[in-house]
């Protein structure tokens, strides 16, 4: 297993819309062990694969307090979406950053698992908001994109900040 780079707000590749996942093989099953590794090294709860510059509809979730309980989806796909709440955000792909965004309460959603196998799903809370969150990478869509614009300047502002400390 290896420990991927993380692409950092506001780099353009992160508004890259990924591509659907045409066979899971082994391949697939090792990039998902990287993305996993490197979510738990981060550390973090969700990452999807455009933040760790692969262009493919893959995520991978772990809310558990022991970090023992991964969640692989390829392709996902909501099917349907009911109410809504308002919960904390952040993102390993802008760090540091936390806001609240309004999002499904529950969902349901299709996707393969990480052997390829179909799988139907019907999640809420913290998880439910968590898949959305990852969903939204694959589109080319982050976050910060749910806040005011003056918000999302002074995000970028900052970590732009940040990133020339570190340079």
């Amino acid at each position: 297993m290896a420990i991927l780079h993380i692409l950092h707000y506001p780099d353009p590749r992160l508004r890259i819309k990924a591509k659907r996942v045409q066979n899971v093989d082994d391949e697939t099953r090792q990039l998902i062990d990287d993305m996993l590794e490197t979510m738990y090294n981060a550390p973090g709860i969700g990452l999807a694969a455009p933040q760790v510059e692969v262009s493919k509809r893959i995520i991978v979730i772990d809310i558990s307090e022991q970090k023992n309980d991964p969640v692989c989806l390829v392709n996902p796909e909501i099917i349907s979406a009911q109410d809504t709440e308002q919960m904390e955000e952040g993102c390993l792909s802008v760090p540091g950053i936390y806001e609240m965004v309004q999002r499904a309460a529950r969902i349901r959603l299709s996707a393969l698992d990480r052997n390829g196998d179909a799988i139907d799903m019907e999640t809420d809370g913290l998880l439910a908001v968590c898949i959305q969150h990852e969903i939204d990478h694959l589109e080319g869509k982050l976050f910060v994109d749910y806040l005011s614009e003056l918000k999302r300047k002074r995000i970028r502002k900052k970590i732009e900040k940040q990133q020339r400390h570190v340079m």
